[in-house]
């Protein structure tokens, strides 16, 4: 790098070094600044002369170093021909400057050297930072002196060592080095270069006034603690008379009136030094204890004498006055003998040189800038000095009305006032305020002033008040004598004959009355008047009330100005008692409620007394700080604060300001304070609105205030700075008090405000900001910028001052950040660009947007709040505004970012400065991608074009983070916990955005997975401690980047080092430590209250983060070493107990919340970790759930949801284990409660709909989401999930001992089934109807179940609602057959779980049921027949599953037959013939598989299920030879169409099995038991024909069916045989279970369709109408069909198969066995093979 890397170097800036002493840097720890204070005591005691001047062997050293580029050499040589600065210290500046304070990019600095124009530029920077230098070190010495005594200061022992160190010799350095400056000339072009111009010698002697004015302040805080002897006295006034006090500078001719403050600063401090140096304080304690020969002057005769020579000649200057004084003390108290002639000339020059208003000015002058320390210093010393001249010296030779200024300016340092009232009342400044007294209440206002003055804590304000309270003398004024008096010869008392009221008031007004024959003493008499001293006993404070009702009397006569001057003393003593302690504003009552009618009458008149109104508001303020509400109410009637004199309803009649009155406050800015350019009210005026916002009123009275802050935000803010002002810093106070009453505002909690239509204050201040020239006001406030500042805190004499201009400067921009801030935060989203933010982003030229001025605030040194807050301001910015902030900052980006990463990388920079910019980069990663690109820093390796290895580069803000997460750096100063997560937080912020060339490079850094993960080995504090919240965020940031790591890489290219660190942390069982304390934090916050629970975003995010890793682990558990079973399920136990804890307490929000998430994670764990869970879990559940179930519903609602689900998960798993319940009977009413009740509101919740005439079917429509809220239809919502739940209860619940009871108790069914029926009927709430049905079919497999369901009425539920599900078309079309997917739920599947739920009934009910299955049937006859015939045309597997649903339920009601016929005997037919054609269909369709084929890619391919397929019985065919996308394909059809050759077999065999039903009983008939009567009952359903079907609806059924349909079985049957044996062929999952299904099928199939034949033959043999040459042809035909069937069936059982028909699969088909007499069969036989054999033989006869 260029430059020398400055923080390797030992050396410090003196700025750097007064930052730390002050504490505002990262070393705040006392042994810290002990370290650094030993490290530079020398720099300290060398002062000024540390700063060498050239040498050439100093030029030579800096020639040899090799260290530094010659470029920085040798512009190191002209810095010091032009400062006259030692050539090695003259290159370190540099240095410095480079470091610190220069703006460009560090690659800049070479160009910027070798260009004359810049180079130029840069060398007067410098000789800046070298000024600035000079004085940053006479502050560092200043603070040690004014905190070195002081207990309260944290650093109070380092001082005090330091200055012991310093303490020899440091007076006689500063002393010469001040000799030094006040005589140094002037620095020419001739000798200090070409660049020296009057400008810059100006400014050389401005700091060589400043320089002077700081080391003596230095030394008077030196002996402020220190004694200083005789000789160094005459030594310091010989050289301050020499330099006459400042006035005779060597340079005085460069004197500029700008320079005058500082002059006069000089004298100050001069003329304390040597009064200090006389220590009046020790000679006034000598005097009273009579042993003057203790004082140092007392042994000092020669030292006298010089300086009586001396002092004499002094007096031409008013700096004089308070040592002449001084003297003259001194040798009137050590020789009052010898001494008189010369003392006395002294004393009068020093009156004449008004001695006590020059003490009043300087202390003012003082106590203005700089050190307060100092003006209270000088305070103490001067008090010492009034307090003995007073009791020295008769009052009246003294300048009586300036010594009580004097004496008020003195007694307002803190400290004194408690001195003064411990005192004795005659001694000292006591005797002033005696004479006070004496003229009291004639002259009101110097007794008040002392008073206010000596108010200073809660015990003087007890003093002040009784003080005032018990007055003994009341002294007045007469012109002529009166009458009423009598009085003694002399004329020297006075005596009352009659009773006298004060003041002219009317009666029963408060008044105070002197009775008859009070004595007064007359202490002046004559011709001009007599002043008498009344011998009267009253309290002032009721002489103070009279006061001021005479003021409301006079208040439009002349008199008026006179009784102003005399009742603000009193409001400015009210004010200052009642801010200083409140308890005594009770007593103060009589005066205080008078304000409001003064406040009223004042400022209505002609000329209004502004003082005394600002006074009076100044009251109110402090009054309001308590009693908002009461204040409020009484000013509102005063008419002064602005009002509206009509209601206000919208925003636009707000802003407009329509109906606005401005007030008498109004009027007087405008009138009065505006061309006066004085602006007391209004400063007053914006303290007091600000106190009562701050009051939180009710909303009521904050939209009382809407016109008085309408006022602020239209009239003053965007105006306050073009004002007249008279004094420097009102505009900034104005302007600060402005923007701390919107920012006061903008942070009312929104309890505060009502959200009603009209507008609320703070809505009103934001959309003013917004949209109004206001927000350009505070605009224009940010732009000050950085150099403004610095200006105008160069320009204040010392930095030190807290109320300076440039501190108010600052904190008038701070608090303009804070406002925009707010404003963007608060103000309502809105697709139009406010002129705010237009302003804050806009692109102006040259640079000048402000986004630009913002980032430059980082340059700002002295308080590190300012830069903090504008990069905050940035962050905002950077997040919600659509602009780049890289294309704003344009040509400085670079240099911007240098100033960012060195203040990142400093090691003293303020911490939250440092966690700042690291927040705002991590906001850019995502927001900002230029921005962060820049910050990144990455280069290419190699520099070759096509790759993309990246290196870190120099200026890369990762270096700055590595070193934080650096394990070793942990605890260290620099790097605090904060720190830590902002760093982190960044880290994650990269991985969330998979900044991928940033991650790449992290990644192989070495240690960096290390160190990464070092905050998840470290044990913290238990959360019942005070845990320190950003630990618990540094962990979850670390868990996450972790989690995204895993989620994201491939587990084989993960970096080893990662690997091992999951590794060491699953070995160090660090997994069980973690779910061990998530567990105990989430106890913690379910023990805390609401209020308690401090770190709850954190707590939240770390368990978001454990949950997020633990959800991870489900899948990748071998990357992250989670395989132990052991260690799950104490994982597992974790989270559940963690869930009961948080659910089963009283209820939080933070508590639900929380409870939620591990919800969540114990469903997920549930689910993945099956073999891993607990063996008890339902118990904790079903506890769980009772809480939840008792919660606040509208918050529970997701939370219970996961708790059902979860139960859900558990009964199957137990299922599987097959263990049981205790729980169930608890958990079952519980469910069954949560159901009824769920129904219930869904049955109001769906009529409400109808209502609203929502009869949209669009599920997702706006209105009805926006409607529906908790009760809103969903796959996993509560109610339906509960169903689901119920459903898995009754189920384990078999044989019914507990759901029976349950639901006697609770009227489940009933509200279920009407909720069912609404749904049904409206076409609304499909899942719930759904689960609903499912649940009914559970019940109905038990008899009891059965019972009760058909008991609820379930057909009413049913039957007719059903209609409205489909609708069955005119034409007969089948249109309603949808090609869904039979996945997902939909209203047909709800109608074909209504058919499996009668198939169901019927089956377990039987007759019970007979009437209410054909009352169904007969309703919906069409779509049953229509669903029948529908196969042909859509073979989708929803169709095919409605057709199996269909069959089902005929096969059963088949059963009863008879019932059929007699009560619906042309359906029956109906149905007969369509279930025939049904059987040739799935025959062709089976047998035919091209066409089948053929057919589901015409039809399209919807028909291709989404989800796994059933397994079925068909292996892939030869292997495609076509790419890899074509054989996937090939391969998604091949599973389509077994999926359908599975389902037509199904359909098939059921369709068989149904016609069984509708042909005479086989053996019954082949036993000829069967009667022709019998016999006419069946119908014949195949016609005599032995052709092979037709895909034809024409062509009519017929024993060709029957006989192709069970060649088809025979052919499959043997396919599947010959998969079984190559299992090389068999499809992937094909399972051994799913082979012997297919078979069972298959032999079902054939066994219906033989009986079928047979049966049906007969019946044609037997039928008496069929011709007996058709019956001939019959018999041959079978005989020889059947033959060959049953020689290829032979062949096939030979081979070996499974001989049980598929009775498990399918309902029981109450197939007759054959005869008995077949018992004895051939080995391997099928009994129905027999039985075709046996017919074969009958057709043969």
């Amino acid at each position: 790098m260029y430059l020398l890397k400055y923080t390797g170097h030992s050396l410090r800036s003196s700025r750097e070094l007064w930052t730390i002493l002050l504490g505002r840097s990262a070393l705040r720890e006392p042994a810290q600044i002990e370290a650094e204070l030993d490290r530079h005591w020398d720099r300290l005691h060398q002062g000024l002369t540390y700063f060498k001047l050239p040498s050439s062997s100093s030029a030579a050293k800096v020639k040899e170093n090799k260290d530094v580029a010659q470029p920085l050499k040798d512009f190191g040589l002209r810095i010091s021909k032009l400062l006259g600065l030692d050539e090695q210290q003259s290159v370190e500046l540099l240095q410095c400057y480079l470091q610190e304070d220069y703006r460009g990019t560090q690659s800049s600095i070479q160009v910027v050297l070798k260009d004359e124009r810049q180079s130029q530029t840069l060398l007067l920077k410098v000789a800046d930072y070298y000024y600035e230098e000079r004085m940053c070190l006479l502050r560092c010495v200043l603070l040690l002196l004014t905190y070195f005594q002081d207990e309260r200061h944290p650093y109070r022992p380092e001082y005090s060592n330091c200055v012991n160190k310093l303490e020899k010799d440091l007076v006689s350095r500063y002393q010469s080095q001040f000799e030094n400056l006040f005589k140094a000339e002037a620095p020419t072009w001739e000798t200090h270069g070409n660049l020296m111009t009057e400008r810059q010698v100006s400014l050389w002697f401005l700091q060589c006034l400043r320089e002077q004015s700081l080391l003596l302040e230095i030394i008077f805080l030196y002996y402020a603690y220190f004694e200083m002897s005789p000789s160094d006295l005459l030594g310091f006034t010989k050289m301050f008379k020499e330099q006459g006090f400042g006035l005779r500078q060597t340079n005085r001719h460069l004197v500029d009136k700008s320079m005058d403050s500082l002059v006069d600063r000089i004298g100050y401090l001069s003329s304390l030094i040597l009064v200090e140096g006389m220590d009046i304080d020790f000679l006034h304690k000598c005097a009273l204890e009579d042993c003057t020969e203790q004082h140092q002057f007392s042994s000092a005769p020669d030292v006298i004498k010089e300086m009586d020579q001396l002092l004499l000649t002094f007096g031409d200057i008013p700096h004089h006055g308070p040592v002449l004084l001084a003297w003259v003390l001194l040798r009137h108290t050590l020789r009052p003998d010898e001494s008189s002639p010369v003392v006395r000339r002294i004393g009068n020059t020093a009156l004449q040189l008004g001695v006590f208003k020059y003490i009043s000015t300087m202390l003012k002058g003082l106590g203005v800038s700089g050190n307060n320390c100092t003006a209270s210093t000088a305070k103490m010393c001067i008090y010492g000095l009034l307090s003995f001249v007073i009791t020295s010296f008769e009052e009246e030779s003294l300048q009586c009305s300036h010594l009580i200024d004097a004496a008020c300016e003195v007694l307002s340092a803190p400290s004194l006032a408690e001195v003064f009232w411990e005192m004795k009342p005659n001694m000292g400044l006591g005797m002033i305020l005696d004479s006070a007294v004496g003229m009291f209440p004639h002259k009101i206002g110097p007794l008040l002033q002392l008073l206010t003055a000596l108010l200073s804590n809660k015990s003087t304000v007890k003093k002040v008040y009784n003080f005032l309270d018990k007055m003994s003398f009341y002294t007045q004024v007469y012109k002529h004598k009166p009458n009423d008096i009598i009085s003694k010869d002399d004329e020297t008392l006075w005596r009352r004959q009659t009773p006298k009221l004060l003041y002219p008031l009317g009666t029963g007004q408060t008044n105070l009355w002197m009775p008859q024959g009070v004595l007064g003493q007359v202490m002046i008499g004559g011709e001009q008047g007599y002043v008498v001293r009344w011998d009267h006993s009253y309290s002032s404070w009721t002489l103070f009330t009279c006061e001021v009702e005479m003021l409301l009397h006079v208040v439009s006569t002349a008199d008026v100005i006179a009784h102003c001057a005399r009742v603000k003393p009193i409001l400015d003593l009210v004010h200052k008692i009642i801010s200083t302690d409140w308890t005594v504003s009770d007593c103060l009552l009589p005066l205080t409620s008078r304000i409001y009618m003064l406040l009223q009458r004042l400022t209505s008149v002609i000329n209004p007394p502004v003082d005394v109104i600002a006074s009076c508001v100044n009251c109110l303020t402090v009054l309001a700080a308590r009693m908002p509400g009461k204040v409020w109410s009484s000013l509102h009637h005063t008419g002064f604060l602005p009002f509206a004199s009509n209601p206000l309803t919208s925003m636009a009649q707000c802003v407009s300001a329509e109906g606005m009155k401005a007030g008498n406050y109004g009027n007087l800015l405008v009138q009065i304070e505006q061309p006066r350019g004085e602006y007391a009210v209004t400063i007053a005026f914006l303290r007091l609105i600000t106190t009562l916002v701050k009051g939180q009123l009710g909303s009521t009275q904050n939209k009382g205030l809407i016109p008085c802050v309408l006022l602020v935000l239209k009239e003053m803010l965007p105006t306050y700075h073009k004002w007249r002002y008279n004094t420097y810093g009102v505009r900034e106070r104005i302007g600060c008090l402005i923007l701390e009453l919107i920012h006061a505002i903008l942070n009312l909690s929104p309890e505060g405000e009502d959200q009603g239509s009209t507008p609320t204050l703070q809505s009103l201040c934001i959309y003013s900001l917004a949209n109004t020239e206001a927000g350009q006001a505070v605009v224009n406030i940010m732009g000050v910028g950085v150099d403004t500042i610095d200006m105008v805190l160069a320009a204040q004499p010392s930095s030190c001052g807290s109320e300076g201009p440039g501190q108010i400067l600052i904190q008038t921009v701070k608090l303009a950040f804070s406002v925009t801030n707010n404003v963007i935060r608060l103000k309502p989203p809105s697709d139009v660009v406010s002129p705010l933010e237009q302003a804050l982003t806009q692109h102006g030229g040259h640079g000048n947007n402000l986004i630009v001025v913002l980032a430059k605030y980082i340059y700002h040194k002295h308080d590190p709040a300012l830069p903090r807050l504008a990069i905050q301001l940035l962050k905002r910015l950077a997040t919600v505004a659509p602009m780049s902030v890289y294309a704003c900052l344009g040509n400085d980006a670079a240099a911007i970012r240098d100033a960012f990463l060195t203040r990142l990388q400093s090691k003293t920079e303020d911490m939250r400065i440092k966690v700042m910019i690291l927040e705002f980069l991590t906001v850019a990663v995502e927001t900002q991608p230029g921005l962060i690109e820049l910050f990144l820093n990455l280069e290419v390796k190699d520099g070759k074009e096509g790759s993309k290895e990246f290196l870190l580069g120099e200026w890369s803000c990762l270096h700055v983070v590595l070193d934080l997460i650096d394990s070793k750096q942990q605890g260290k100063y620099w790097c605090p916990p904060l720190l830590h997560r902002a760093a982190l937080s960044f880290l994650l912020a990269l991985w969330q955005d998979r900044r991928d060339s940033a991650i790449s490079v992290l990644r192989t850094k070495d240690r960096f997975w290390e160190n990464l993960t070092t905050p998840l080995f470290g044990t913290l504090t238990p959360p019942s401690d005070t845990t320190e919240p950003c630990v618990l965020e540094t962990c979850a940031f670390v868990m996450k980047i972790i989690g995204l790591e895993i989620y994201y890489v491939v587990s084989g290219s993960l970096e080893q080092s990662l690997k091992d660190g999951l590794q060491k942390f699953s070995n160090a069982r660090r997994y069980e430590y973690w779910s061990q304390y998530v567990k105990s934090l989430v106890c913690h916050v379910a023990e805390m209250e609401e209020e308690g629970i401090s770190s709850f975003p954190e707590t939240q995010m770390l368990i978001s983060a454990w949950r997020m890793l633990l959800i991870l682990s489900t899948t990748h558990s071998d990357v992250m070493q989670l395989t132990e079973d052991t260690t799950k399920l104490k994982l597992f136990m974790d989270v559940l107990d963690g869930t009961k804890a948080a659910l089963t307490t009283p209820m939080s929000v933070p508590c639900l919340r929380l409870g939620s998430m591990m919800a969540t994670l114990l469903l997920i764990l549930l689910k993945q970790w099956r073999r891993s869970t607990a063996p008890d879990i339902l118990s904790p559940l079903s506890l769980i759930l009772e809480s939840v179930l008792q919660a606040d519903q509208q918050m529970m609602e997701r939370t219970k949801a996961k708790i059902f689900s979860a139960l859900i998960s558990v009964l199957q798993i137990q299922g599987l284990n097959g263990g049981d319940i205790s729980q169930l009977p608890q958990l079952l009413l519980s469910v069954c409660e949560t159901v009824k009740d769920e129904a219930l509101a869904l049955i109001d919740n769906t009529r409400h709909m109808r209502q609203m005439g929502d009869t949209a079917e669009d599920e997702d429509s706006m209105e009805t989401d926006s409607f529906r809220g908790p009760q809103k239809d969903q796959r996993d919502g509560v109610c339906v999930l509960a169903l689901h739940l119920a459903k898995e209860l009754c189920r384990t619940d078999e044989d019914g001992e507990h759901w029976v009871s349950v639901m006697r108790k609770i009227p489940v069914l009933p509200s279920v089934l009407s909720a069912v029926e609404l749904s049904l009927r409206s076409k609304h709430n499909l899942y719930f109807t759904e689960a609903a049905l499912h649940l009914l079919l559970t019940l109905a497999r038990t008899p009891q179940g059965a019972a009760a369901v058909a008991g609820a009425g379930v057909i009413q539920t049913i039957c007719l609602p059903l209609l409205s599900v489909y609708e069955v078309s005119s034409n007969g079309a089948s249109q309603s057959f949808s090609r869904k997917s039979q996945d997902s739920a939909c209203w047909p599947g709800v109608y074909r779980l209504c058919m499996s739920l009668m198939e169901s009934l019927l089956k377990t009910l039987r007759y019970n049921f007979i009437n209410e299955a054909l009352d169904f049937v007969g309703v919906h006859q069409e779509r049953i027949l229509q669903c029948l015939t529908a196969v042909r045309t859509v073979q989708s597997l929803a169709c095919l599953d409605e057709a199996d649903h269909t069959v089902g339920f005929l096969l059963q009601l088949s059963s009863f037959c008879k019932e059929w016929q007699f009560h619906l005997p042309n359906l029956l037919q109906d149905v007969q013939v369509n279930l025939c054609y049904l059987c040739q269909t799935c025959t062709y369709l089976l047998h035919s598989k091209k066409m089948l084929h053929h057919y589901l890619q015409a039809k399209n391919s919807e028909a291709m299920p989404p989800g796994p397929l059933p397994r079925t019985q068909r292996g892939p065919q030869t292997p495609s030879k076509e790419t890899a996308g074509g054989g996937e394909r090939e391969e998604a059809e091949q599973k389509a169409l077994l999926a359908v050759q599975c389902s037509l077999l199904k359909i098939l065999s059921k369709t068989l099995a149904t016609l069984q039903h509708f042909t005479p009983d086989c053996c019954q008939i082949l036993l000829d038991q069967v009667s022709p009567m019998d016999l006419a009952e069946y119908r014949t359903l195949f016609v005599l024909s032995f052709t092979t079907p037709a895909f034809d609806p024409d062509v009519a059924p017929s024993f060709g069916t029957l006989l192709a349909t069970i060649n088809v079985a025979l052919s499959m049957l043997s396919e599947v045989n010959v998969e079984c044996n190559h299992e090389q062929l068999q499809l992937q999952s094909a399972c051994k279970s799913e082979t012997n299904k297919c078979l069972s099928l298959l032999m079902f199939t054939m066994e219906n369709c033989f009986y079928v034949l047979i049966s049906q033959a007969v019946r044609c043999l037997k039928d008496p109408s069929i011709l007996p040459r058709d019956k001939q042809r019959l018999k041959q035909e079978l005989s020889s069909e059947l033959s060959t069937l049953l020689s290829s069936l032979s062949r096939h059982f030979r081979r070996g198969s499974p001989s049980s028909p598929a009775s498990g699969i399918l309902p029981s088909t109450q197939s007759k066995q054959p005869t008995p007499g077949s018992k004895a069969s051939h080995e391997g036989q099928e009994p129905f093979i027999q039985l075709v054999q046996a017919f074969v033989r009958l057709v043969q006869r």
